[in-house]
């Protein structure tokens, strides 16, 4: 097969012009992500039982549901809470099975349960999971808290038109309820009760199915539609008509407005009231597509926006994507420059170009094959692809450098070109079996960690197969071609002078293994007692191990968790003085950051919201933080935490 392509330039033209166009075509639908798909797959069951206790909801829904869905297939866990008024049961399905079939299977068996309590509300079934975020943008503002939810919705709409965003989700208020408050005096007057105006209430506000008329054209469906949706609806409602034509109508004995039920269920965003569209994609949309087209929005929303109203976009997930191609692109173009001056330093420069363009066309024919795979561009993908970068110039260059030692024993290009490859085929393939054993078995992990992980081998493995066709089947033709009018002797005079001292450099070297040669077990000792150095700085714990090092984030979270009980005046004094110390760490930090730019860009905090606590309520909150970009900060994640050596606040913080 190597005489095949080197002796047929067609062949090996054809072949590289293939695998390049594969990639090139490829490359614009694949997914970029900032990790891979590791999320279990699980379904979420949470039932609503007002007023009940923790043991009551355990004993009357956990159990139910739990012995429901005891018969369903694919069932790896079954994680079952209860608190007081809510149960949520989590149930995770095996791997490789089919996730739709399982969601069906348990909404089905939920749905057949028919003893729950009456005062239960219906169970929501969720698949969790099945998306990821991207961005969040935050909308702040003197604005009326109702006029501000509608303006968040407005713009919801406006993003889920655009092309690239699928999830739009609105935090920062709680339910909305319209609130029915009763004159005490009027009731007394006309004589009736709360019960009897709740009564009055619940049967003129209904939409309930009446039944079926059945003719002989069609049947039709009979439905009193009469539920009241709003403040005006209710106050015309009739609580007591007269024989002679008088009524009372709702608004004469009441004052209804639409407010919020909750009032901790709120956001503050650098000091203003405000409140957040999380941004999410799906699994098979692009993060930076969708981030683009966020951006695009806000850009042409500005422009209508109304002035008092502020856009922030904060937890951004996507741009550390970007980031990593970015790098991964600039070490690829520099390790394609490097490599190709370090070969012409002893070679002539289109002898050099054909032993680097290995690189991109080895990438771009593993693009092609990854979304058979179903792989994305994420960040272990791309730690993949820096991998490969060195080890696949080493194939090509071990190959390149035996063409040219053939070459210089008088063969003719074709000859060195076909000889040369083959004679080292063998040290190449065994090579890629040694990438092969070291980094496949982790391809096969199980778990959590073991779904992050495999996308790496498989990235790196991937590049090097590819790498090893162009390795044998594409370089001897082109480097054959390359060295036909090759003359040695023909060299400008920094060539020979690199030549010369290069020698010099070998031979000193030379002389330096002669001496290793013939003290080896001196050698051999040496290298042995440094294992063992090595061994023990790591078992004494001088050399620390860390199984996944901690990045530098640009965002802090502080989470808050009070005692339950505590009333949301009290929650709010602890913020407070988080925000004092976020205020004293970024006056101190300032000074030294470029341009004397801010520390601590965006301060957000959402009141009710703790994730760690799985709690709701107002003595719960969390603070993120958005700091200056890492690569453009000088300051590290540990100095903020610790203020720079001061104990600015003691309160646990973490970094995403």
């Amino acid at each position: 097969m190597i005489r095949f392509f080197g002796e047929h330039p067609t062949a090996a033209n054809l072949l590289m012009i293939i695998l390049a166009c594969m990639g090139l075509f490829t490359i614009s639908s694949l997914i970029r992500q900032t990790f891979p798909e590791f999320t279990p797959a699980e379904v979420e069951i949470q039932v609503v039982y007002p007023g009940a206790t923790a043991e009551k909801v355990e004993e009357s829904i956990c159990r139910r549901i739990e012995d429901a869905i005891d018969g369903v297939n694919f069932v790896e866990e079954v994680r079952a809470e209860a608190r007081e008024g809510l149960a949520r049961i989590v149930v995770q399905m095996k791997e490789n099975e089919n996730f739709q079939m399982f969601l069906d299977d348990i909404q089905t068996e939920v749905n057949a349960i028919n003893d729950f309590p009456g005062e239960v509300e219906p169970p929501i079934v969720r698949a969790l999971g099945q998306t990821d975020p991207v961005i969040t943008l935050a909308v702040s503002g003197p604005m009326d808290a109702t006029d501000l939810k509608a303006y968040c919705e407005y713009l919801k709409d406006g993003l889920q038109l655009e092309k690239d965003i699928s999830v739009v989700k609105i935090d920062g208020f709680p339910d909305q309820q319209i609130r029915i408050s009763l004159k005490a005096q009027i009731l007394m007057q006309y004589g009736l009760s709360v019960h009897e105006i709740t009564d009055i209430i619940s049967r003129q506000s209904l939409d309930l199915p009446a039944g079926t008329i059945e003719t002989n054209d069609q049947d039709i469906l009979i439905r009193f539609s009469d539920e009241r949706r709003n403040p005006i609806a209710f106050e015309n409602l009739v609580v007591v008509s007269g024989i002679t034509g008088a009524e009372i109508r709702l608004g004469d004995i009441a004052s209804i407005k639409e407010t919020f039920e909750l009032d901790e269920e709120k956001v503050v965003i650098n000091g203003v009231p405000g409140a957040l569209l999380r941004i999410q994609k799906n699994k098979t949309d692009d993060a930076l597509k969708t981030l683009d087209a966020v951006k695009r929005f806000i850009a042409k929303e500005s422009l209508n926006k109304p002035e008092s109203i502020t856009f922030t976009l904060t937890q951004d997930y996507a741009s550390v994507v970007r980031d990593r191609l970015m790098l991964l692109s600039k070490n690829g173009w520099q390790g394609f420059v490097l490599v190709f001056l370090s070969l012409w330093l002893f070679f002539n420069y289109r002898f050099s170009i054909w032993v680097v363009m290995g690189l991109p066309v080895s990438f771009l024919g593993a693009f092609f094959f990854l979304p058979m795979i179903n792989y994305s561009i994420n960040m272990f993908t791309m730690v993949g692809m820096l991998i490969a970068l060195g080890l696949l110039m080493d194939d090509a260059i071990v190959i390149a450098e035996n063409i040219a030692t053939h070459l210089s024993k008088g063969k003719s290009a074709l000859q060195a070109a076909i000889q040369g490859t083959a004679e080292v085929q063998t040290g190449v393939l065994s090579s890629f079996l040694t990438t092969l054993c070291i980094f496949g078995p982790i391809s096969f992990m199980n778990g959590a960690i073991g779904r992050v992980l495999k996308v790496l081998p498989v990235m790196l493995i991937l590049i090097l197969c590819v790498s090893l066709i162009e390795a044998f089947f594409i370089l001897p033709h082109h480097l054959a071609h390359s060295l036909k009018n090759h003359q040695p002797d023909k060299m400008n005079p920094f060539r020979r002078h690199f030549n010369n001292w290069f020698d010099r450099v070998r031979n000193k070297f030379g002389q330096i293994i002669d001496y290793a040669v013939n003290w080896r077990y001196l050698c051999v000792g040496l290298a042995i007692a440094l294992f063992i150095l090595s061994v023990g700085m790591l078992k004494s714990g001088i050399l620390k191990f860390q199984a996944f090092p901690d990045i530098e984030g640009d965002v802090a979270v502080a989470r808050i968790l009070l005692p339950q009980g505590t009333p949301l005046a009290k929650t709010e004094q602890v913020v407070n003085r988080i925000i004092a110390a976020l205020d004293q760490i970024n006056d101190h930090f300032k000074p030294a950051q470029p341009d004397q730019q801010d520390l601590v860009k965006n301060v957000m905090i959402r009141y009710n919201f703790n994730q760690e606590a799985s709690e709701n309520g107002p003595h719960v909150a969390t603070i993120f933080v958005d700091l200056l970009n890492a690569e453009k900060r000088n300051a590290g994640l540990d100095d903020f935490f610790t203020g720079g050596g001061r104990q600015w606040v003691t309160f646990r913080m973490s970094y995403i």
